[in-house]
C-alpha cells in the first residue's frame, strides 16, 4: 500500500520510503459518524502531499478502504513508523 507524505512528516525527502502502520481513530465530519474499520494499515511513502494537503499522511484509496469507510473522505489517524 502506498502513501504521499506532507510537511509534517516529509522532512525534505527523508520520508520517501519510509514505512507507517496507520489506524483510524475517527470521524471529522458529520457524514459518517463512525467510519473506521478496527484495523490498520502498512504504507510506504512514495509522493509528497503539496500544501493545502491539510493531513499529515494521504492514503491511496485501496488503503483507506481498509481502515475506514471510503465514503468518510477524511478520517483522523494515528501513525507510527
Amino acid at each position: 500500500m502506498i502513501a504521499a507524505a506532507s510537511d509534517a512528516i516529509w522532512n525534505n525527502k527523508a520520508a520517501c520510503g519510509r514505512r507507517y502502520r496507520v489506524k483510524c481513530t475517527g470521524a471529522t465530519n458529520q457524514g459518517v459518524p463512525h467510519p473506521c474499520t478496527g484495523q490498520s494499515v502498512v504504507v510506504k511513502i512514495v509522493d509528497y502531499c503539496p500544501p493545502g494537503c491539510r493531513g499529515t499522511i494521504d492514503l491511496s484509496q485501496e488503503a483507506f478502504a481498509i481502515i475506514a469507510n471510503p465514503d468518510a473522505g477524511k478520517i483522523d489517524i494515528k501513525f507510527d513508523e
